[in-house]
């Protein structure tokens, strides 16, 4: 049997189902991976039983005959010209390259020296658009007008850093799914004549310049549309192809297909057959395909296990490869019309942005619920903020950087040149990933280039929650309460706003000017009074964990911007900590009577019910690897009985202006819960 020496260059996500696909080949031998990383290609190496080498010419010093080129789009086409030139096949990860000249110097690298080279449209191969293809040559569907395509999707956590590809170029995300798009509307309806894209920001994934997608082409034998969107939920994969004679469904994340014909009986009835048939394929499909991923009848990436061993066995047997160059080519044109207008589109939209000069003040998190106010506080002063999307608003005279706090390039850009920065931006939600980049990471960046700049003071905003509360049951929480000693357990966030505050106390020990401002529960603007903190929803109930006779550690905004302020302006810069806690007191039953009246529907679970309950899950969801969000000991932290202390507003001469009656009172006519 024939036997190829296969490497791959690139050792990102994909190269983990290049390798699979190529374990289920006999006649395929891993040579070795290539990385511009080496310690990850070494780490690669070692997991797929292989060995990393230093250069693409050092892994064809090794024997390798074939190349995958697995590397990012816009170095496709050098990289796979050099395996070319080496003497070795090439098949290319999705798309060829990012420009029909690039695609042609691949084409004629290969020509001209008689190798094979293919790229990976792997759905061509997914087995679901298999079937599909074979009822449309079949005749099933009659002729084919319009094939639709929907695509949700989620990039991986980004946990700090250089920023990954897919957030460094606006169009990346549809060349990266849009390209299967095209070249499935080209296997169905017939070349691509035109396609105009649309897009937009709704917020899905705030590093993406836009997270969603919508797409018309115009084919020789028909119409297609595509959506792909990050906001989207649940995410889903589904093709809908419509025909003269039938309509067909295909749901690639769930393996099932669903067919309507038209049928020679009268409508009523034909509507019958068709919602029996239409609902009764599901349900039969995707069991099988459940019992065939489980048993690995069926892989991860199917589609690309078929296309991989296609490409083999054209090779073996001297036939063509299972995508032509020229049908890679024609689709690169299309996606790249539409990618580069929407690279444009946001390039145009950044050289709006004013000009960075010698701002006063930078604000991070400034589009967040508590930086937007500080900003306002803030007008009439040379502000910059700093920003993961392009603002739908501009204040007048502020500067904007348009980045994530994680990557160190967009906080340098930030700081260079102010003179004080007040650091909101923090994570708020998902998991260890989402809180390290953003809260962690983030924090280091700012307080690292700080510490060059030499800001004149750095006004950190910190939470509550880094303190021991279940160790301080039935005490005062304040300033010198103890840290949290056990941040893991009291989930990502705690652990996360612990660390970061940890960083800039030591850059205050170390001479950076610093204040840290502590505030509890903050209600008013964009944040709600009616959290978790105090019920939960259940229906058209309100559910509350214990009697109801917490003490909150509220404090309204507009009080919170205050002592921002005061800190900003202040004489303090040797790291002190300030708690925010209004004096007054309320309690979780108090706040549900003033928000939902006397008629509300309130239901209190007793405390050792909730322990309880609590305790219940942590072995069950230890069986999944998973650490409880309801734990016993986030629960007693949650509910401790407490009351606190702002021992330290003095000396920062802070009081609260606006006060928890009348923001309580602010909030009640507006609705906001």
């Amino acid at each position: 049997m024939t036997r190829f020496r296969a490497g791959l260059v690139g050792t990102g996500a994909i190269a983990e189902h290049h390798a699979a696909a190529l374990r289920g080949l006999e006649n395929v031998e891993l040579v070795g991976v290539v990385d511009l990383d080496p310690a990850r290609a070494q780490a690669f190496a070692e997991r797929v039983g292989s060995r990393a080498y230093p250069s693409l010419a050092a892994l064809r010093e090794a024997g390798a005959s074939v190349i995958h080129v697995l590397t990012p789009p816009d170095s496709h086409a050098d990289v796979a010209c050099s395996a070319l030139e080496l003497g070795c096949h090439v098949l290319v990860e999705k798309p060829l390259a990012t420009s029909v000249e690039d695609c042609r110097r691949v084409t004629a690298a290969a020509e001209s020296r008689g190798l094979q080279a293919s790229v990976n449209h792997s759905l061509l191969y997914d087995p679901q658009v298999v079937k599909a293809l074979a009822l449309v040559r079949a005749g099933k569907l009659g002729e084919v007008v319009s094939v639709d395509i929907l695509r949700g999707s989620m990039y991986p956590p980004y946990r700090g850093g250089p920023l990954p590809p897919h957030y460094r170029t606006p169009g990346y995300p549809f060349r990266d799914l849009g390209i299967h798009a095209f070249y499935l509307f080209e296997a169905f309806l017939g070349p691509i004549e035109e396609a105009r894209g649309f897009w937009e920001s709704r917020g899905g994934d705030p590093n993406l310049a836009w997270d969603e997608w919508r797409t018309m082409v115009r084919c020789r034998r028909g119409m297609g549309q595509v959506q792909l969107s990050w906001n989207v939920r649940p995410m889903q994969s589904q093709i809908i192809i419509q025909g003269t004679r039938g309509v067909l469904r295909l749901d690639l994340f769930l393996m099932f297909k669903a067919l309507r014909s038209a049928l020679p009986l009268p409508k009523p009835a034909e509507r019958v057959v068709n919602a029996l048939t239409d609902s009764l394929q599901p349900l039969i499909d995707v069991p099988v395909g459940v019992v065939k991923f489980a048993t690995k009848v069926v892989k991860p990436y199917q589609g690309l296990h078929g296309l991989v061993r296609a490409f083999y066995q054209g090779l073996e047997g001297g036939r063509p490869p299972p995508v032509a160059l020229g049908e890679a080519t024609s689709v690169v044109r299309w996606v790249e019309e539409v990618a580069r207008a929407a690279d444009a589109d946001h390039a145009a939209r950044l050289a709006r942005l004013p000009a960075l000069e010698q701002a006063e003040v930078l604000v991070t998190g400034a589009s967040g619920a508590l930086g937007s106010e500080v900003v306002k506080r803030l007008a009439g002063r040379r502000v910059r903020l700093l920003v993961r999307r392009y603002p739908a608003e501009i204040p007048p005279g502020a500067e904007v950087v348009v980045g994530d706090l994680g990557d160190p390039e967009a906080v340098e850009r930030a700081v260079r040149g102010v003179k004080a920065v007040i650091h909101v931006g923090a994570a708020m939600k998902g998991g260890w990933e989402e809180h390290e980049r953003g809260t962690v990471v983030g924090t280091r960046n700012v307080v690292e280039a700080c510490q060059r700049h030499g800001v004149s003071k750095l006004v950190h905003v910190s939470s509550m929650s880094v303190v021991d509360w279940a160790g301080s049951e039935g005490g005062v929480l304040s300033e010198r309460t103890a840290d949290e000693p056990r941040p893991d357990d009291r989930g990502p966030y705690t652990r996360a706003k612990l660390e970061a505050e940890k960083l800039v106390r030591a850059a205050a020990a170390a001479g950076l000017p610093a204040v840290i401002l502590r505030p509890g529960q903050i209600f008013g603007g964009r944040l709600p009074l009616l959290t978790p903190a105090v019920a939960r929803r259940a229906g058209r109930r309100w559910l509350v964990l214990g009697d109801g006779e917490l003490k909150l550690p509220l404090v309204y905004i507009d009080d919170v911007v205050d002592a921002v302020q005061t800190a900003l302006d202040g004489p303090l810069r040797g790291g002190e900590v300030i708690q925010l806690v209004d004096p007054a007191r309320l309690t979780q039953n108090q706040v549900l009577a003033q928000l939902l009246g006397p008629g509300a529907k309130v239901v209190r679970l007793p405390r050792a019910f909730v322990f309880a309950a609590g305790r219940l899950t942590e072995p069950l969801l230890g069986l999944l690897k998973r650490k409880s969000p309801v734990s016993g000991y986030r629960l007693h932290s949650a509910l401790a009985r407490l009351d606190f202390a702002c021992e330290n507003t003095g000396l920062l001469g802070w009081q609260p202006r606006v006060g928890l009656v009348e923001g309580v009172r602010r909030m009640v006519p507006s609705g906001t819960v």
